[in-house]
C-alpha cells in the first residue's frame, strides 16, 4: 500500500490561495476516482475538487474557512501501490473527530426545543441519530424543516452522503411524523438556545463584496412605476404561439431586451469604474448579470453580449445560467464579467428595494413585483398590472437627472412593447 497526496490545484488567473469551503469525505472514507472530495472558493466562485484515484483517507490537509495556498497538501489518500507521496509532503495528522464532514455553514441551522415534543412517534422515514448531531441539508430544506416543525436529526436522508431532501420532508409528514398541524406545549416554551454560525466560503465572500461596494461607492437609488400590461400580454401571446416550440418567455428577457436598448442612449450606465485608477470605462457589448439566489448564497451568472440576443435566446440563457448556479455549477467565467446587473425576487419582489452596486459597475436594476391595482386611464378607472423598478447608481459615475431619465426610458419601452424591436 502506497499514500497519494493530492495537491491545491492552480485554478488558473493568477490564483495563490483559496478558501477551504467544505469536505464531502473524512478520515477513513474509500472514495473512488472523480469522486468530489472538496469544494474551495475562490474571489469568484465554487470549485470542486475530485479524487484522481481510488483508496482510502488517511489524512485531511485543513479544515473549512482555512485559506490554503496552491500546491498546499489538501489530502492524503492510501491507495495501492506506491503511491506519489515524498517527504516533503507528508500533511499533519488531523484526526476523524476533528475533520466531520462539513455541511454549509451559510444553513439555518435548526434549533433545538427546550422541551421535548409531545406528538406520538410513529413508524416512518426516521433515523436515529445523537442529540447534537447535524444532518446534512441544504439552507432551503434546513427552513422548511422549521416551519413545519420537524426536527431534522429524526428524518432519515435519501441524498448524497445520508443528505435530507425536500422529498425527505415529504415522506416524513405522510408517516405522520410532524405535529405542525398541532401546537403543543413546546412550541410555546421559552427558549434560550444560542447558535453561532462561522462565516466562510461564499457567505464570507458575499459579506465582503457587499461591504466592499457600500464603503467605496455612493450609492443612491430611484424608484419608478411601471405598466407592464401591455407587456405581459405580449408575453402571454408569445408563449401560447410558441412556447412549445420555442421554451416559455418569463418578463426577464423582456426586461434584459430593454435595458440593451436604452443604453444606445444612455452608454454611462454600462460602465464599470476603477475608483483607483480613476477611470471609468464605458463598454458598447452589454453583458448582463442576473442575480440569482442558490442554497450558497447569491450569485451573479452573466448573461455575456445580451445585445446580440433574441427573447428566446436570452430566456435559454437566463434558464441555463440559473440552473448552474443553483447546482454550484457555474464556472468562474460565468461568473464574471458583467457590465450592469439585473435582480429580482419575482413574486417576493416586494414594493421598493434598495439594490447594492455589484462593483466595479456603476449601474444595477432591480425588479419588484407585479400586482394589480385600479388606475385612472384616459379618465376611467381600471385594472392594471403595475410594477417598481427599484435601481441603485453609483453617484461617483452617475448624476440623478441621467439615472431618471435612463429608467424612464425604460418604463417607456415597456409599456410600449413594440418599440423594444423597432431599430
Amino acid at each position: 500500500m502506497g499514500t497519494h497526496v493530492i495537491k491545491m490545484p492552480d485554478i488558473g488567473e493568477g490564483i495563490a490561495e483559496v478558501e477551504l469551503s467544505q469536505w464531502h469525505v473524512k478520515v477513513g472514507d474509500l472514495v473512488v476516482e472523480d469522486q468530489v472530495l472538496a469544494d474551495v472558493m475562490t474571489d469568484k466562485a465554487m470549485v470542486d475538487i475530485p479524487s484522481p484515484v481510488h483508496g482510502k483517507v488517511i489524512a485531511l490537509g485543513g479544515q473549512p474557512g482555512e485559506v490554503m495556498a496552491v500546491g498546499s497538501v489538501l489530502i492524503s489518500i492510501e491507495v495501492e501501490g506506491a503511491g506519489n507521496l515524498k517527504e516533503s509532503d507528508k500533511p499533519a495528522p488531523v484526526a476523524a473527530k476533528e475533520a466531520p464532514v462539513a455541511p454549509k455553514v451559510e444553513a439555518v441551522v435548526e434549533s433545538k426545543p427546550a422541551a421535548p415534543r409531545t406528538a406520538p412517534v410513529c413508524q416512518g422515514p426516521m433515523v436515529a441519530r445523537e442529540a447534537d448531531e447535524r444532518p446534512l441539508a441544504s439552507p432551503a430544506v434546513r427552513k422548511h424543516a422549521l416551519d413545519l416543525g420537524i426536527q431534522l436529526r429524526l428524518v432519515r436522508g435519501s441524498g448524497p452522503a445520508g443528505r435530507v431532501l425536500h422529498e425527505d420532508l415529504d415522506a416524513y409528514l405522510a408517516q405522520g411524523q410532524s405535529n405542525a398541524s398541532a401546537p403543543t406545549a413546546a412550541a410555546y416554551a421559552q427558549r434560550n438556545d444560542e447558535e453561532q454560525i462561522q462565516v466562510i466560503g461564499m457567505r464570507r465572500k458575499i459579506a465582503q463584496r457587499m461591504q466592499d461596494a457600500t464603503q467605496r461607492a455612493a450609492h443612491f437609488s430611484y424608484v419608478e412605476e411601471i405598466d407592464v400590461t401591455a407587456i405581459e400580454e405580449l408575453r402571454a401571446h408569445l408563449n401560447e404561439k410558441h412556447g412549445a416550440s420555442r421554451g416559455k418567455l418569463t418578463l426577464l428577457p423582456f426586461l434584459v431586451r430593454a435595458l440593451v436598448v436604452a443604453l444606445r442612449d444612455f452608454p454611462q450606465m454600462n460602465a464599470r469604474y476603477d475608483d483607483e485608477a480613476q477611470v471609468i470605462t464605458r463598454l458598447g457589448a452589454v453583458h448582463v448579470g442576473v442575480a440569482t439566489q442558490s442554497d450558497v448564497g447569491l450569485m451573479v451568472p452573466v448573461v455575456r453580449h445580451a445585445e446580440a440576443r433574441s427573447l428566446w435566446d436570452s430566456a435559454a440563457e437566463i434558464s441555463r445560467l440559473a440552473t448552474a448556479a443553483r447546482n454550484g455549477k457555474a464556472s468562474r467565467d460565468e461568473l464574471s464579467g458583467s457590465t450592469i446587473t439585473l435582480t429580482s425576487l419575482g413574486a417576493l419582489g416586494g414594493i421598493v428595494s434598495t439594490p447594492v452596486l455589484n462593483l466595479p459597475e456603476v449601474a444595477i436594476v432591480g425588479v419588484n413585483k407585479i400586482v394589480e391595482r385600479p388606475m385612472v386611464v384616459k379618465g376611467q378607472v381600471v385594472i392594471r398590472k403595475m410594477m417598481n423598478l427599484s435601481s441603485s447608481f453609483d453617484h461617483r459615475v452617475v448624476d440623478g437627472m441621467d439615472a431618471a431619465l435612463f429608467i424612464q426610458a425604460i418604463r417607456g419601452l415597456l409599456e410600449q412593447p413594440a418599440t423594444l424591436f423597432v431599430e
